[in-house]
């Protein structure tokens, strides 16, 4: 088994990183509006969600702080679905391992399952809203904005997701997904995120856009009444933003780690090219991938695997290291079943690649043209094999960053991981 030599590159995307971010936040507050809408001392529920953002500690403490300013009595929320395992010490616990606690924040961190109800859409949709939130003077949501996972739309993950989803917790989670597979999960959550709006209990948002290098490059206050349209607009921007493999096909595509905080899919359909229903290659701006080997879990992820049903073969430390309860609930709430399939499984990285190579149509090992990823978020050092080097050359926006190298096992038969 000798592929080709690998070449080590680095993706040069363009930076929009925002030199000042607490000053921004507070700029965006001031001028939202939002303070004018709120009596003094009244509570302001803050809802946060569980993805990995940059920087989403001090967005959100700079939130809390300049609330506090404006002699309100803020409090954070979980806004996330059936995330952390569908649990409110789960949930909670998710936002405390991004830093979100009530020392770092300064303020109260509440967080419960009950819902109240909000009536019922035009399109038949039961909506509930997260009773903590609904029992404040009022809501705003912190959230970042870009492509949904799973499908294609005009309005895909943000704000009007968080206040469906998000706001909606478990008991949401479960019943919009359930009309998503009827109506299509961009209706569902324009059609709840109306109903949330029509109960005059939100304020607005705090949009958080990243750009390719998973850096903050954008944050806006959006007010309820024009979030709909805004959203659509910020989702065109973030979009241009979107890094890609940067090449048109590939046999087999190494990833080295899944996990809840690099995507909601664990790894990014719309990089892998595969989607959460077990589709293969169905998102024309990604290359073609034959195979996908999932190498291993991300820390951050803290067992939930959901995702790893889009590769084709795995590390057998994936399957070990997965935590079936907030796999099972994450899947099942989704209704993504194929997303949490377990793979075929080795216990090393060499005998995957053994025994996957053969499946992608490919006589001889050194033909494939293989590329690897640290995870679907960080596309900026990548190795592909020297096969594709006429096209990576071409590419200005790649750089090669050394000679060819061949690929390197330790004792215990794993790959020697050149993209740490």
């Amino acid at each position: 088994m000798r592929f080709a030599p690998f070449l080590l590159t680095r993706q040069k995307l363009p930076s929009h990183v925002l030199s000042d971010i607490p000053g921004t936040v507070r700029f965006e507050l001031q001028n939202s509006g939002f303070a004018q809408r709120v009596g003094p001392g009244a509570s302001v529920a803050i809802g946060v969600g569980s993805r990995g953002i940059a920087n989403i500690d001090i967005i959100v403490r700079t939130v809390v702080e300049w609330w506090k300013e404006q002699g309100a009595k803020p409090f954070i929320f979980p806004a996330m679905g059936s995330h952390g395992a569908a649990t409110a010490t789960g949930q909670a616990e998710v936002l405390a391992k991004y830093g979100i606690t009530e020392t770092n924040m300064g303020c109260p961190i509440r967080s419960a399952l009950n819902v109240v109800n909000l009536g019922t859409t035009p399109e038949g949709i039961d909506v509930v809203m997260d009773r903590l939130a609904f029992q404040s003077g009022a809501v705003m949501m912190c959230s970042r904005v870009k492509w949904h996972t799973d499908f294609e739309g005009k309005l895909e993950s943000g704000l009007f997701k968080m206040m469906a989803i998000g706001l909606g917790k478990f008991a949401g989670a479960q019943r919009y997904h359930t009309h998503g597979y009827r109506l299509g999960l961009e209706a569902v959550i324009r059609s709840v995120g109306r109903q949330v709006i029509a109960s005059g209990k939100i304020l607005g948002g705090l949009a958080i856009l990243e750009d390719g290098n998973h850096e903050t490059g954008h944050v806006e206050a959006v007010p309820a009444s024009t979030m709909e349209q805004r959203e659509e607009e910020l989702l065109v921007q973030v979009k241009s933003w979107m890094p890609r493999i940067p090449l048109q096909d590939l046999d087999l595509l190494i990833v080295n780690q899944l996990g809840k905080n690099i995507s909601g899919a664990g790894m990014d359909p719309k990089v892998i090219n595969r989607t959460v229903y077990g589709d293969y290659n169905p998102w024309p701006y990604a290359p073609r991938v034959g195979r996908v080997f999932l190498r291993e879990i991300h820390p951050m992820s803290y067992g939930n695997a959901v995702g790893l049903g889009m590769s084709d073969i795995a590390n057998s430390r994936v399957i070990k290291g997965m935590k079936k309860k907030p796999t099972y609930v994450n899947g099942l709430t989704s209704g993504a079943m194929a997303s949490i399939r377990i793979p075929v499984h080795f216990p090393t990285d060499r005998e995957c690649l053994k025994q996957i190579w053969r499946t992608v149509g490919v006589m001889e090992p050194s033909q494939l043209k293989i590329g690897w990823i640290r995870n679907s978020q960080d596309l900026t050092v990548m190795a592909f094999t020297e096969n594709l080097r006429g096209e990576l050359e071409a590419n200005p926006m790649v750089e090669i960053l050394e000679q060819p190298r061949e690929l390197e096992f330790d004792g215990k038969g794993d790959l020697i991981n050149w993209l740490a």
